[in-house]
C-alpha cells in the first residue's frame, strides 16, 4: 500500500474536496467527512492523518461518538488539536444534535409522551449520567420553559421535590413533566423511579402543580408512566 505525506500527494481522485465534487459527500469515508472539516493538519500529516487519528483512539472506543464524549480539554491531548480545533469538533457535535432534533420540533406536543420523547432523545440517550429535566407549563398546557434539575444518580433520596417546585413556581407552571434518562439504554423504571414519581406527584398536588408525566428516556426507546397507567392506579 502507496503511503502519502501529504493531502498534495495523494491522487487527485482520493482527494476530499475533488471527492466531494465528482461523487457527492456520501461517497466521502467518515475521516475524509471530518479532514474536509478540519481544513489543515500539522507538520508532517495531513488533515485526513489527523481525522484518522481523531476517530481511532483505542482508549475510548473511537468513531464520532467517542469525539462526543471528549471534553475540550481531552480532545486537546490529541497531537494536532488545538483549541481553536478542539472548539470547532464541539460545535460540529452540537450542530448534528441539533439537526437531529429539527425533524421533531413541528410535531412536539405536550399531550403525546412520544412526541417529547422524539423530540428530547438526542438530548439525552447518548448521556454517560443519568440527567433529570422538568418541563413546565402554563394553564393552557402552553410551554414555559425547561431546567435541568439533577446531574448524575436519579433517585427519591438526592432529588428534591422543593427544587423541582420553586423552579416551576419561578415560571408560574401550574404543570410539570419529569424527563429522565437511563445511560444503560434500558428505559425499564427501577423501584427508585416509582418511589420518585410517587413522591413528586403527592408533593404537586399540594401546592397545586400538577405531574402529567415522567418519560424515562434510554436508547431511541422510552416509557412513560402515563401510558403505563402509573397516575391512575396511585
Amino acid at each position: 500500500m502507496i503511503e502519502y505525506k501529504t493531502m498534495k500527494d495523494l491522487p487527485s481522485e482520493e482527494k476530499p474536496y475533488e471527492k466531494f465534487e465528482t461523487r457527492g459527500a456520501e461517497a466521502l469515508t467518515d475521516a475524509e467527512l471530518l479532514a474536509v472539516l478540519l481544513r489543515s493538519g500539522t507538520k508532517g500529516s495531513s488533515s485526513l492523518d489527523l481525522a484518522r487519528l481523531l476517530l481511532n483512539q483505542e482508549d475510548s472506543g473511537g468513531g464520532f461518538l467517542n469525539l462526543y464524549h471528549r471534553s475540550i480539554r481531552e480532545l486537546m491531548k490529541v497531537p494536532g488539536i488545538g483549541r481553536v480545533k478542539a472548539i470547532q469538533l464541539k460545535c460540529l457535535l452540537e450542530l448534528s444534535r441539533r439537526i437531529a432534533k429539527e425533524p421533531f420540533r413541528k410535531e412536539l406536543s405536550f399531550d403525546s409522551p412520544k412526541s417529547i420523547a422524539d423530540y428530547y432523545m438526542e438530548d439525552f440517550r447518548h448521556a454517560e449520567q443519568e440527567r433529570m429535566m422538568i418541563l413546565m407549563l402554563d394553564t393552557k398546557g402552553g410551554f414555559l420553559g425547561e431546567a435541568v434539575i439533577s446531574v448524575g444518580t436519579v433517585n427519591a433520596s438526592l432529588v428534591s421535590p422543593r427544587e423541582i417546585f420553586l423552579k416551576a413556581l419561578a415560571f408560574h407552571a401550574v404543570s410539570v413533566i419529569m424527563l429522565h434518562n437511563h445511560p444503560s439504554g434500558d428505559p425499564t423504571p427501577s423501584e427508585e423511579d416509582l418511589l420518585l414519581t410517587l413522591r413528586i406527584s403527592k408533593a404537586g398536588e399540594m401546592i397545586g402543580i400538577e405531574l402529567l408525566d415522567h418519560l424515562v428516556l434510554g436508547d431511541r426507546k422510552y416509557i412513560s408512566f402515563r401510558e403505563q397507567g402509573f397516575f391512575d392506579k396511585k
